[in-house]
């Protein structure tokens, strides 16, 4: 029995219904996140779940939910807690023996801006127990995790069970390393800024065009998600701005949110002043076109102030 939390947490969701495990979705507005008290509740209707898996960063809607509170609820019923922190590693914090996750999985090719063709993963002691006794568990595979265990970790990690895919490998070393030279502290302050500047910038503009995400705390680092004015489609008004400055990291929501959501996806290199303000720029410009009165010269003053200021 497991709980799986959306929207990307959807897809881990029907992965496990694929394999006959008993799913239940626990869905939140897109404006927001999921709370502790949601889980809690969640588990006090069906009190057989064993596993709960959560995505932190939802690159998708723009939310981040808090997964140092909802890892306490989750190790207080004795679940195993599954986390991706794909978009979230290197935008902020990521501690999973601090909030309790059994399974954590990285990927290098949001936040940390490094190549997208490799993946880590993080496995807590209460995991392995739980893998090795499972007869079904898969083995004699690149994927199976008891077989790294045995072959790589309790080998002594002397020699690979598999041949590494070396390209991506050299390219996570170069994105490791230029991390190292900045800092880590500091390319998660970039994303927050980014973040924040994006916000402002929007709000500074006008024209309808407001924040998705109603909490800024609740509002994920790696990127900002709009609301198009009444009356102007979402995915018309980005492909109208992308006509400036087709390398723009701009994109209409997925889905029916097409219609009214627009991400400006401020992550990895693009996590940058002149980024952020070059897509609110765009979006004016667009804007006006549809007719709509925006003040782009407020914005750019608002994601300068909000970039500058000390956090």
């Amino acid at each position: 029995m497991g709980v799986t939390l959306v929207s990307y947490g959807q897809t881990f969701g029907n992965w496990l219904r694929e394999t006959g495990a008993t799913v239940h979705d626990i869905s939140v507005p897109f404006h927001t996140a999921v709370t502790a008290e949601q889980i809690r509740e969640a588990f006090a209707e069906h009190p057989e779940t064993d596993f709960v898996s959560l995505v932190h960063a939802e690159a998708a809607t723009g939310n981040t939910n808090p997964v140092a509170e909802i890892g306490k609820v989750v190790r207080e019923q004795g679940a195993l807690f599954y986390l991706d922190a794909v978009a979230s590693v290197g935008a902020e914090p990521v501690l999973p023996d601090a909030w309790g996750v059994d399974l954590c999985v990285i990927g290098a090719q949001k936040a940390m801006g490094g190549p997208a063709g490799v993946s880590a993963i993080s496995v807590s002691e209460r995991a392995w127990a739980r893998m090795a006794a499972n007869p079904g568990a898969p083995r004699r595979s690149y994927l199976s995790l008891l077989d790294w265990k045995e072959r790589w970790i309790d080998a002594g990690r002397k020699a690979l069970p598999h041949a590494p895919a070396q390209l991506e490998m050299l390219a996570l070393q170069a994105c490791l390393e230029r991390i190292e030279s900045v800092g880590l502290d500091a390319v998660m302050d970039r994303h927050r800024r980014a973040a924040l500047a994006s916000r402002a910038g929007a709000v500074a503009l006008g024209g309808g065009l407001e924040p998705y995400v109603h909490e800024a705390a609740e509002a994920a680092p790696v990127a900002t998600t709009l609301r198009a004015p009444s009356g102007v489609v979402a995915s018309e008004l980005v492909a109208r701005a992308l006509e400036s400055d087709p390398a723009l990291p701009l994109a209409a929501g997925g889905g029916a949110l097409a219609e009214e959501m627009i991400r400006v996806n401020h992550y990895g290199a693009d996590a940058r002043r002149d980024v952020v303000e070059s897509c609110l720029v765009a979006l004016g410009t667009a804007l006006a076109e549809f007719g709509v009165t925006v003040a782009p010269e407020e914005a750019r003053q608002a994601v300068t102030a909000t970039w500058e200021r000390r956090l």
